[in-house]
């Protein structure tokens, strides 16, 4: 593929890990496989946690949401925490129809009910609320970012889809310690596909991504570098805050296409391949873009 002011080449990739996050800013869920919708991998952020006034919250003002470990059943999802019992949450259940906040989007949602309601109250020590999104919703990335693709997001920050490579771990992890701190694991940087077959951070320089699956070609196309704010920065072992990340990524990772500010991931926006299923193990052709 050839554009105006791109020279591209092709090289192979492969899936080394998928994750969803059912709950924005909860833990994650690491899949061997995964149904690719319209608002990007199937269960992805379709719920989150509000205030009284419908406004999201997120592990930037309440770390402890790292804590909370869902597990995806045929029917259900079953969130645990510490010091709490099991919450089973029905995957085919919503209760009354509500607008919430997130970011500046207001979009309509479902609560999940009184239970759901107690148990985050409880466990994050103030009032809040668990809404699930509704798929009737339009909730668009930023077009100046996806140009012709009109991406539909759930309750992600901004896009469907974030991709990084495994080597750019291993080079942070690297960093880490020679500044004498411990490794980190990818559920610092919330991917949801992680990418082997690229050097360190290669995925800055990639234009899109097609697989071949049984139900036809997924393509990706890589969009807009990630932006990285003070999540990175919780343990999600402990929810404990710290500064040791944040200043590797300072130390290198500023980034000029966005100001200056940092950024570790590639957000990606869904071309083709809705109904489709993405595969750990699962090889694909990526372009490379010099710019």
């Amino acid at each position: 593929m050839n554009r105006k002011g791109l020279v591209v080449n092709d090289l192979t990739v492969s899936v080394n890990q998928l994750f969803v996050y059912p709950i924005k800013s909860c833990a994650g869920v690491d899949l061997a496989d995964s149904l690719l919708i319209e608002t990007g991998l199937e269960f992805d952020r379709a719920w989150m946690v509000v205030d009284p006034e419908g406004m999201f919250v997120s592990q930037r003002e309440l770390p402890r949401m790292a804590l909370i470990q869902p597990t995806l059943k045929s029917l259900e999802m079953v969130l645990r925490a510490p010091g709490m019992l099991a919450l089973h949450v029905a995957l085919d259940t919503v209760e009354k129809p509500v607008r919430v906040q997130v970011w500046d989007d207001t979009v309509a949602a479902y609560d999940m009910g009184d239970l759901a309601a107690q148990w985050f109250s409880d466990f994050l020590g103030q009032p809040l609320r668990l809404v699930r999104f509704d798929p009737e919703q339009k909730r668009l990335s930023d077009k100046a970012w996806t140009g012709a693709v009109d991406a539909e997001n759930a309750f992600a920050d901004g896009f469907p889809i974030l991709v990084a490579s495994a080597a750019s771990l291993t080079e942070m992890n690297r960093r880490l310690r020679l500044a004498g701190q411990p490794d980190v694991t990818l559920a610092r940087f919330r991917p949801n596909v992680v990418l082997d077959g690229l050097d360190a951070h290669g995925e800055d320089h990639l234009d899109e991504i097609a697989f071949t699956t049984p139900q036809g070609e997924i393509r990706l196309k890589l969009v807009k570098p990630c932006t990285r704010c003070s999540i990175p920065d919780v343990d999600p072992v402990t929810a404990e805050p710290g500064h040791a990340v944040g200043d590797v990524l300072a130390s290198y990772r500023a980034d000029a296409r966005m100001q200056g500010v940092l950024t570790f991931g590639i957000n990606a926006v869904i071309v083709n391949g809705i109904d489709s299923t993405l595969s750990v193990g699962m090889q694909g052709a990526a372009s490379i873009r010099f710019d």
